[in-house]
């Protein structure tokens, strides 16, 4: 539709045009606020190479390194290195060969490795840290060429033995799996544990959204899907968890089990892997002692969050929740998709409503596939690391507490 002004009052409209287009982009200015007092932002590169990132210390030099695909920065000055042949990818034809990151030392040898989780349904596979010298870090395959069918799988404790595993769909079989990581000086493969039955729930190729907390309060984990939650085992090596059927929202990523609002039970808090929109979901017991969730819209500021974590970073003794947008998530496709990638976290206080406060970290990063919180320069205070088809961001944390 054309509109066309003419006469006496053509000046007039224009400038009234101007005027409102001027108080548009100062509005869209001013809801992203100057946290830089809060935040060191260094972008350790612009390239396109990984969609997670891990710490790590990887040549033992005592300081906290940084892991992004094939690749590690050499802290301080994060010089970049190659663990493996590579390239950059282009962010708007291309997906990488690395979409989550975690830094830890599998094998037990006393040097940190790194766990790279490929496309949605590919296996996952680590790499093994040479130790200072030279050369292709070496290849190991983890579980069995077991195909890591979710776009939000989880790194977490599940049998409480201090080291992360891997929580995840099984492609073929779909089921509900975790991967333990090997417990023995010189292991290398990673065992497969089945927590569901075949034909789960959450475990369709590309499935969105796994959390892992005590849902229903009995001291036991369960895990979360959009469709509902997975009641915990005391043992978590023995399979077929109850399934409780419940609406967790959109397909979203990793999902954050906490008590919100302070009533006692466990929420779960969610973000929008595709669309707009995080929410916590509040949980509910009705007359018959039966629980069940209702959503509350917290933020509409960003699209695509792809990642979540929790962490205290303010120092108040609550753990905040941080996520952000994937950027060009589809290659600029879906609605929103090259819009300015936001990194944001959100402080929970359970004694006054709504519950919650927004803060945007940063408008020119957001985040991948997970987010990897770590003090990273040693003044005992969570930093930020996160990749993306953006580049590869550092945030330390200048807040006081």
């Amino acid at each position: 539709m054309k509109i066309r002004y003419s006469g006496k009052y053509q000046n007039t409209f224009v400038i009234i045009l101007v005027l409102s287009l001027c108080a548009n982009i100062s509005y869209a200015q001013s809801k992203v606020p100057d946290t830089s007092k809060d935040f060191k932002k260094t972008k350790l590169t612009g390239d396109f190479i990984s969609e997670g990132a891990a710490v790590a210390d990887v040549n033992k030099d005592g300081k906290m390194d940084i892991i992004a695909g094939y690749y590690w920065f050499e802290a301080p000055t994060w010089t970049r290195h190659e663990m493996a042949p590579s390239r950059i990818f282009d962010p708007l034809t291309e997906y990488s060969n690395s979409f989550l990151n975690l830094g830890m030392d599998v094998n037990l040898d006393g040097w940190d490795d790194a766990v790279i989780v490929d496309f949605p349904g590919k296996p996952g596979f680590w790499f093994e840290n040479p130790q200072n010298k030279p050369g292709v870090w070496k290849k190991h395959i983890i579980a069995d060429s077991v195909g890591i069918t979710n776009e939000s799988p989880n790194f977490v404790d599940i049998d409480g033995d201090g080291r992360l595993d891997i929580l995840c769909g099984d492609k073929v079989k779909k089921q509900m799996i975790w991967l333990q990581a090997p417990l023995k000086p010189g292991e290398t493969e990673w065992k497969r544990f089945a927590i569901s039955k075949e034909n789960a729930p959450g475990t369709e190729p590309f499935s969105h959204g796994i959390g892992f907390g005590d849902v229903n309060k009995d001291g036991i984990n369960d895990v979360t899907v959009a469709e509902g939650w997975f009641e915990g085992k005391k043992d978590p090596k023995e399979g077929n968890w109850v399934f409780h059927n419940a609406n967790l929202g959109e397909p979203c990523s990793h999902m954050q089990i906490m008590d919100v609002n302070g009533d006692g039970k466990n929420d779960v808090v969610s973000a929008s892997a595709h669309s707009m929109g995080v929410w916590w979901h509040e949980q509910i017991t009705d007359v018959k002692g039966r629980l069940y969730f209702v959503s509350h819209l917290m933020s509409k500021t960003t699209a695509q969050t792809h990642s979540s974590i929790m962490a205290d970073l303010n120092g108040d003794g609550r753990k905040d929740y941080i996520t952000g947008k994937r950027f060009l998530a589809h290659h600029g496709h879906d609605p929103g998709d090259s819009d300015p990638p936001i990194l944001l976290w959100f402080e929970f206080n359970s004694a006054r409503q709504p519950y919650y406060t927004e803060h945007i970290i940063d408008d020119d990063s957001g985040s991948g596939l997970n987010i990897t919180v770590k003090d990273m320069n040693g003044d005992s205070k969570p930093d930020i690391v996160v990749a993306n088809k953006h580049g590869v961001y550092l945030f330390e944390n200048r807040m006081k507490k």
